[in-house]
């Protein structure tokens, strides 16, 4: 599943693409997405320009701005990855593969494809006031924010007998500390991660939120994680995953101490740790 590292890498990828240009049409070739697709997206794109990507949490946020702009925004594509989803761009004429679900395509010639498999993502209107939206009114902090941090962690924690990783994996503690990266910080910090969240001081959550925030930040630079069904925007891989320390190596040496990495399953997602690293 893309996480918020690759979701990221789609958003720099396409953004220089496409921002700014006057979308021209709107092809769907399957509307059967998690979501269907709005029937009016058609109507409401061709004419309209594309203002700056955003991205929040895991969701591409497309502005749709009227011709002349009108300042702000007139309407917001909400745009999900799912489990096997990809934004690519392409040119006008190249014929699209099998699983190229919606095509928007722009003034330039550039066009805005999005391929999925398992149909699992989806593009929809965002609500106009983004705090009502039901699928962002309850996102925590974003990773890289200041407002993430060991404080915040610690006060969140308190009393808490879920264990650390799945609170960390918590939208509503932080958004995009998928699995992966989870594994990955709390590897960093020197965490187990079956210890109770409510048990760990504020020194070691703060040394955990500036892992993830380090995990996550190497991840973008690079491209993302290599997984099967992930595509960056301009069509290549990325390549964190062949810097792992933990996550999908169970049973191999630790890469820091030589113990053999273990694995269990934590709200029902396996874990990857180092029985001597991690306390």
């Amino acid at each position: 599943m893309p996480e918020l590292p690759e979701v990221e890498t789609t958003r720099r990828g396409i953004a220089p693409y496409i921002e700014g240009q006057e979308i021209t049409e709107v092809l769907v070739r399957q509307p059967r997405l998690r979501v269907p697709v709005p029937d009016d997206l058609a109507e409401r794109l061709v004419g309209a320009r594309i203002g700056v990507l955003k991205r929040r949490a895991k969701y591409l946020q497309i502005p749709i701005h009227s011709t002349p702009p009108s300042g702000s925004a007139d309407s917001t594509l909400l745009w999900h990855l799912g489990m096997s989803g990809s934004l690519r761009i392409a040119n006008v004429g190249d014929l699209p593969k099998k699983h190229d679900h919606v095509d928007v395509v722009t003034a330039s010639g550039y066009v805005l494809r999005y391929h999925d498999p398992r149909r699992f993502g989806f593009v929809d209107w965002q609500a106009d006031d983004e705090t009502q939206d039901r699928r962002l009114a309850h996102l925590g902090p974003e990773p890289l924010s200041d407002a993430f941090n060991g404080k915040w962690l610690y006060t969140l924690s308190r009393n808490k007998r879920v264990a650390v990783k799945p609170f960390l994996m918590d939208n509503q503690v932080v958004v995009g500390a998928g699995n992966i990266y989870a594994a990955e910080a709390l590897f960093m910090a020197g965490i187990d991660p079956r210890r109770a969240a409510g048990r760990i001081s504020r020194a070691r959550y703060d040394a955990l939120s500036l892992a993830v925030k380090e995990v996550l930040a190497a991840a973008i630079t690079q491209g993302g994680t290599t997984l099967r069904d992930f595509v960056s925007g301009q069509g290549e891989p990325g390549y964190f995953a062949q810097r792992l320390n933990v996550y999908g190596r169970h049973g191999q040496p630790c890469l820091r101490c030589g113990a053999e990495l273990r694995r269990v399953t934590l709200g029902q997602r396996a874990s990857v740790f180092c029985p001597g690293c991690q306390r």
